[in-house]
């Protein structure tokens, strides 16, 4: 995880796509930093699967088009998926393909629960994480998934 001193702003599997990509600040590394607790305050409860609130302090940096499909990821909750093609429809945007292209981006993986996007026929497609991570999370949620 990453932060600087007012937000959090990335949050990578090791060795996923996109390690650090676009990280334009100093970040701060220190374990003992307010949000980098918080954040794993929150990464308990959710891995515990108890109640977790958002966390105020996400700071994603991205294109204004990127921020935008990352603040709606946030509106799919624990246990609800999404096709790409209902997100772009929410989003107002015609291409799925761009949505995913900012999806794949998304520099807050589990914070920004674009491990929630399927496939319009509900299979696994496009994970930075890994397939298997997604699929887990997925699990996790006690979403039921079609990997074929």
């Amino acid at each position: 995880m990453v932060a600087t001193d007012v937000a959090l702003i990335g949050a990578w599997f090791e060795g996923q796509k996109y390690f650090q990509a676009g990280i334009k600040v100093q970040p701060i590394w220190q374990e003992q930093h307010t949000l980098l607790k918080r954040a794993c305050l929150w990464l308990d409860a959710y891995f515990e699967r108890k109640p977790y609130p958002m966390l105020d302090c996400l700071s994603p940096q991205g294109t204004d088009f990127q921020r935008a499909v990352w603040r709606e990821l946030q509106t799919i909750r624990w246990g609800e998926t999404l096709s790409y093609g209902e997100l772009a429809k929410r989003l107002q945007c015609r291409s799925a393909q761009a949505v995913g292209g900012a999806i794949g981006r998304n520099p807050l993986s589990i914070f920004i629960p674009c491990h929630r996007v399927l496939a319009a026929d509900g299979r696994l497609i496009g994970y930075a994480g890994g397939l298997e991570k997604k699929a887990w999370l997925l699990r996790h949620e006690q979403i039921s998934v079609n990997k074929e």
